[in-house]
Parts: structure tokens; C-alpha cells; sequence
């Protein structure tokens, strides 16, 4: 219609994010293995602030002060250099939006966050990506790829969707080869899976320079991804640009109130990370000894496996089978994995199901 609304053309280009999905092609509800939750739900501190009434009339802190100052207690930051948001998807769109537009370009390896193209796009920049390595990402691509025009590097670590992990020299080796005017947005979403001394030195790379910002989130190993709660912190500079553009009430009542309460119960994140560590590795066990039938698993630091098909089974016949035996997982042709199939570790006896699912399937193929 010639007398209505254009769309930005940059916003026409978005392919919007498409979720997990918990059903099957009938209806029927399925596990859901497909969004990356935590399958042990949230810490029962979490669940009680939950409970607690508080009046839906009253607007939350805008500031998320109680909030800052407990990430800042647990992480040793200054609380100053903290920012809330509605899960870290906000914030990440943020720093786009703040450091990026029409005519620059930001930066992410190839099988990387969906969100990472959606945020480049939503501001007008242009999304570039980066060669992969063996589903990887290549800090010599990424460095090989950066332009005049580059002004913001996205880097998920463990990365979404494959899992993989770079170590604390690698981010480093990329930091330092980055011109000083990029921003580097290292997201930690699924950083509290790592094993004690595997840090990848994000935060203190975020604490030392002026073009390091760090996202994490409370949907993950914290069981809150029904509240929208996240976080970034940054050089004082980054943090006052995303202030300024973020949502004023970004974070509500019942978010703040539950993160504080699981920051306070981190024997329920350790319990959590010990679990999905002993599934991750069954599972990886279960799936290797798959591969003469062509099921290979890249290497994973998260909550997930990403399971390659190469043999007879195909990727859709083995989504079609897992559905027909209860589960949702996620196949994610668009980020050109039509081979692969993204699985959440839930319990024991769910892997153990899905195990014997691609078994029986691939041996029938």
C-alpha cells in the first residue's frame, strides 16, 4: 500500500527469532529439550521470593539497585558498572544499537547466536560473518574479517548453538587484535557451566579496557528464564550508553526479588552445573558410540550438545523420531545446521530415552 507505513528496509530483512518448540506436529505436548532450560527448575530461595506478594500497581527499581549490588558482591564488580535488562537478548541488542548503524558492521562467527544478526539488523548496521573451524569459532577469521567499518564483535562463549568454548588466551590473543574503537561483547550465557579454572578471563578483560563489555543472564543455570533477567558490565562509558537507551522498568518486581534469591543459593547453581557436566558427558559417551552410524557431537562446555548427523539417519528423521517419542529438541536449518540437532541435558532418565531413540533409528535407517 502505497499510503501506509514503510518499513525500514533494514527491518525488512529480519527474519524473526523463532523459539523452541515444546509440541508436536499434532499438538501433543512434549519434554521440551529445545530452549536450553535448566531441568532442575530454579532454587527453592528463588521459588519462595517468587511467592512473596508484591503489588503489580507499583513500578519496580528502574535502577535494579538491590539487584547490582548482589551480582556485584558475587563477581567482585562495582555495582556502578553493572546494567539490568530483559534478559541479556535486551542488552545485546542494546550494545548494537549504541556502537553500531547504517553503514558499519558487526562482527560474529559463522554458528553463532541468532540474535547476534537480529540485533546488527535492527539498528541498520550489516551483519558480517566469520568462517567457522569444525563449528569453532577462529579468532584469526574474526580478526581476518574486521574492516574500517567494524564497530561491534559479538563472541558467545561457550557458544550457542554449538557449544564450543574459546580459552582465556584466545579471547585475549582477539581483544588484543581488535582496533580499540570496536567493542568486543563477550555473552557469558552459559559461563556458569564452566569447571572451576576454566574462565575465559571476560570479566577481567572487561574490567581492564574500555571496548570490552560482558553479558550473562539468569535463564540458564539459574532456572529464571520465565522472568527476563540479565546483565552486562563494561568500562563506565558502555554502561552509561546502555542506560541511556535501555527500557526504563526493564527488570520487574518478581525478576529482581528471585535473581537476588538464587545469586544467595549458589549451592543450587553448583548442584546444577555437577549434574549437567555428569548428563553432558553420558550423553557424549552414548552419542560417540553412535558414530559408525554417522552421529558425531561437537565438544560442549553448556547445557546442550549439538548432534551432527553425517550418516544414513538424517537430522529431520531423527527430530521426527525423538517427537514420536516425546521430546522437542531443536533443528536449526536456518543458521545453516540442517544436519544438526540442538539437545538441552535434562535428567538421567531422559537421556538415557533420547540415547535409545537415535540408536533404534539410526540402525533402522
Amino acid at each position: 500500500m502505497a499510503d501506509a507505513p514503510k518499513m525500514k528496509p533494514w527491518i525488512e530483512k529480519i527474519h524473526a527469532y523463532v523459539p523452541g518448540k515444546s509440541k508436536g506436529a499434532d499438538g501433543r505436548e512434549l519434554a521440551k529439550l529445545s530452549a536450553n532450560e535448566n531441568p532442575l527448575g530454579c532454587s527453592p530461595d528463588a521459588l519462595a521470593a517468587l511467592a512473596e506478594p508484591a503489588s503489580p500497581a507499583r513500578y519496580p527499581d528502574p535502577d535494579a539497585t538491590a539487584l547490582r549490588a548482589k551480582i556485584g558482591e558475587v563477581h567482585g564488580i562495582d555495582p556502578k558498572l553493572i546494567v539490568c535488562g530483559t534478559g541479556s537478548d535486551e542488552l545485546l541488542n542494546l550494545a548494537a544499537q549504541g556502537f553500531a548503524g547504517p553503514g558499519d558492521e558487526v562482527l560474529y562467527a559463522r554458528f553463532s547466536f541468532i540474535v547476534y544478526e537480529i540485533a546488527a539488523r535492527r539498528c541498520g548496521a550489516t551483519p558480517v560473518e566469520a568462517p567457522d573451524r569444525d563449528y569453532a569459532t577462529d579468532v584469526d577469521s574474526l580478526l581476518g574479517a574486521v574492516t574500517e567499518r567494524t564497530r561491534v564483535v559479538f563472541l558467545a562463549n561457550p557458544n550457542n548453538p554449538t557449544g564450543t568454548f574459546l580459552p582465556r588466551g584466545e579471547i585475549e590473543r582477539l581483544h588484543a587484535g581488535l582496533p580499540a574503537d570496536v567493542l568486543l561483547v563477550v555473552d557469558q550465557a552459559y559461563g556458569e557451566y564452566l569447571e572451576e579454572g576454566e574462565d575465559d578471563g571476560g570479566l577481567a578483560l572487561a574490567a581492564a579496557h574500555d571496548n570490552v563489555l560482558v553479558t550473562r543472564t539468569f535463564s540458564k543455570i539459574y532456572g529464571l528464564a520465565g522472568e527476563r533477567i540479565g546483565w552486562a558490565t563494561g568500562a563506565p562509558h558502555l554502561i552509561d550508553a546502555l542506560n541511556r537507551i535501555r527500557g526504563p522498568f526493564n527488570v520487574t518486581n518478581s525478576g529482581q526479588k528471585a535473581a537476588i534469591a538464587g545469586l544467595e543459593d549458589q549451592a543450587f547453581v553448583a548442584r546444577s552445573r555437577e549434574e549437567n557436566n555428569r548428563e553432558l558427558a553420558r550423553f557424549a559417551d552414548a552419542i560417540a558410540a553412535m558414530g559408525n552410524h554417522g552421529l558425531r557431537a561437537i565438544p560442549s562446555k553448556a547445557n546442550f550438545l549439538l548432534v551432527l548427523f553425517e550418516g544414513k539417519l538424517t537430522a529431520q528423521a531423527a527430530l521426527a523420531a525423538l517427537a514420536e517419542g516425546g521430546y522437542a529438541v531443536r533443528h536449526l536449518p536456518g543458521q545453516g545446521l540442517p544436519h544438526g540437532l540442538r539437545i538441552t541435558i535434562g535428567t538421567s532418565g531422559q537421556m538415557d530415552e533420547i540415547a535409545a531413540i537415535l540408536r533404534k533409528a539410526a540402525e533402522a535407517a
